[in-house]
């Protein structure tokens, strides 16, 4: 029985040593034409909130959920934000009404009392003249006091006076209003308008809608919550346009190029394969990510990569950990072709990408 134990403890031994030994003695090497590279899904994702503060009263989505474009997010409580409209709805009626009270101008009753008021003191200075006129031809026949004639004189002076002024009023009042106050009333009236405007885009900030199609990834406010501008309510990520993320080594770049095809297959769902194209090739080189494992660890510069990857089912996700395969062959490259190349219609230094990338 002793000697049993130690034969025991071999077998078990060996077949550990097989279960461990066996897949990577069967692992097949990639070829020397084929390019593996890892990395993780990555999607555009939007923190998306409202540009105004409130109260959520509406949060009809769930995280998860398929959204069109335009289609409504959030709501808040937009009572204030009403109110504020009719206050500025009624300050702009009050502004138009000055300015039509000032194009107008002066009403014919108020013309024509202002013609008679001048007639009036015509007829007075008239009188007036007369009088002066007598006072100093009695004065001069020593039948009227010097007094008497200062009084006369002083009375013709101020009913001349009072006719210029009533003729002064007259004239304003057939010219009409001034085109200085026409210029204010108009000025009151855009700002009028203008504090409107505002009102009513305030008013209309209270809707949240997509600002694109996607999925709703994280559902960050809940309802009845007050939320500040710019907080994020919902996350939305685009799942139509994905990319994997990947870092090549130094050595590598020069077997890439911009536009390149690529296979890409993932842990979750080994039996299925994903094409993709290269979207970005970095300009500038970076220490290995330390979060990244890559197939020369004695290399410790890399360079970022873009693989956009054509994700109609929604399948990938972002962070999904993903590996491309990216066949040389097919495409026509050699392993040793210079790297200034690599760049393909984006020019060195920039990292320049087609837009929307």
């Amino acid at each position: 029985m002793k000697r049993a134990i130690p034969i025991v403890i071999l077998l078990a031994a060996a077949v550990a040593a097989g279960l461990y030994y066996y897949p990577r003695l069967m692992q097949k090497s990639a070829p020397a034409n084929q390019l593996t590279l890892s990395g993780n899904i990555e999607a555009h994702e939007s923190l998306v909130g409202f540009k105004v503060a409130g109260r959520i009263v509406a949060l009809p989505v769930e995280e998860g959920q398929q959204v069109a474009q335009g289609a409504l997010l959030a709501r808040l409580d937009d009572a204030d934000y009403q109110q504020k409209v009719r206050i500025d709805q009624a300050a702009m009626g009050v502004r138009s009404s000055d300015l039509a009270l000032t194009l107008a101008g002066t009403r014919q009753q108020e013309v024509k009392a202002a013609q008679q008021t001048m007639i009036d003191a015509q007829a007075d200075l008239d009188q007036k003249n007369l009088d002066n006129q007598r006072a100093r031809q009695l004065f001069a026949k020593d039948e009227l006091s010097a007094q008497e004639r200062d009084l006369a004189a002083t009375a013709l002076k101020r009913s001349q006076d009072i006719f210029q002024a009533a003729e002064q009023r007259y004239n304003e009042a057939v010219e009409g209003s001034r085109k200085e106050d026409i210029a204010i009333a108009r000025a009151n009236l855009n700002a009028a308008s203008a504090d409107l405007g505002l009102s009513q885009v305030n008013l209309g900030y209270t809707v949240l809608r997509a600002p694109s199609a996607g999925v709703v990834t994280v559902r960050q406010a809940e309802l009845g919550e007050v939320v500040s501008p710019g907080s994020p309510v919902v996350t939305l990520a685009d799942l139509d346009h994905i990319w994997l993320r990947a870092y090549i080594a130094e050595t590598d770049l020069g077997r890439i190029r911009w536009g390149q095809a690529a296979t890409i297959t993932t842990d979750t769902y080994p039996g299925r394969q994903y094409h993709g194209r290269i979207s970005f090739i970095s300009s500038s080189a970076e220490f290995t990510p330390k979060s990244v494992q890559t197939y020369k660890e004695r290399v410790t510069l890399v360079y970022r990569i873009k693989i956009d990857i054509d994700n109609f089912n929604h399948e990938l996700k972002p962070g999904m950990p993903a590996d491309a395969r990216v066949d040389l062959a097919v495409n026509g490259l050699a392993a040793n072709q210079p790297a200034a190349q690599t760049s393909g219609a984006a020019p060195a230094g920039t990292g320049a990408v087609p837009a929307g990338k």
